[in-house]
């Protein structure tokens, strides 16, 4: 449904990318592939979202992006989110998982907060930090990622949260939260498919 329409970083789930990946495959089987060519090209899509969020953060901590990624050595980042879709511990395929293995690959140290999908998240990606609240989470942090978007994170007070953090620096990766709001509170927002507020 319509859930699945909005900018982020994209679709996940134990469904519906393995249901488009079945298609194609049967499509296939069936001598009728390039017919649901589209179906590639949409999971090729769901997976670039993804790679945006290292984009983004590359712009926000003024690092270079090249070909082999940026280097975020040194670089605290707080993930928000860890589950494929909110009020839900699963972490079958979940956006804010791989691109929490792909900021923890650049180097980075990252911590991860999740109301209900730490335990899953820990048992797929034990190499990061994981935080028991989303205080601690945010805590000295550099940047900011908002990668699933729970209640918890949509109401947080961007001001209290701003005196917790090292520099005042957010990627909305589901443009849950009020950017209006967020940027009066002092902070550098940066939504999926929006254009930045600076």
């Amino acid at each position: 449904g319509k859930a699945f329409l909005r900018a982020g970083v994209g679709f996940g789930g134990g469904c519906l990318p393995k249901d488009i990946r079945a298609f194609q495959a049967r499509a296939q089987e069936l001598g009728v592939g390039e017919a649901l060519r589209f179906l590639h090209e949409v999971d090729l899509i769901n997976q670039r979202r993804r790679t945006r969020v290292l984009a983004l953060a590359a712009e926000l901590l003024d690092r270079p992006f090249g070909p082999a990624g940026p280097d975020f050595s040194g670089v605290r980042i707080s993930v928000l989110g860890a589950t494929f879709k909110p009020n839900s511990d699963d972490v079958r395929d979940s956006p804010a998982l791989a691109v929490t293995k792909m900021l923890h690959k650049t180097g980075a140290d990252v911590v991860v907060y999740d109301p209900q999908g730490m335990e899953n998240a820990r048992a797929e990606l034990p190499e990061v930090a994981y935080a028991k609240t989303l205080t601690d989470g945010v805590t000295d942090a550099d940047l900011v990622c908002v990668l699933t978007e729970w209640e918890e994170f949509r109401h947080a007070d961007p001001a209290g949260l701003g005196e917790l953090v090292s520099a005042r620096k957010v990627i909305d990766g589901r443009n849950c939260l009020d950017p209006t709001v967020w940027s009066a509170a002092g902070w550098t927002y940066r939504g999926m498919g929006r254009p930045s507020l600076d």
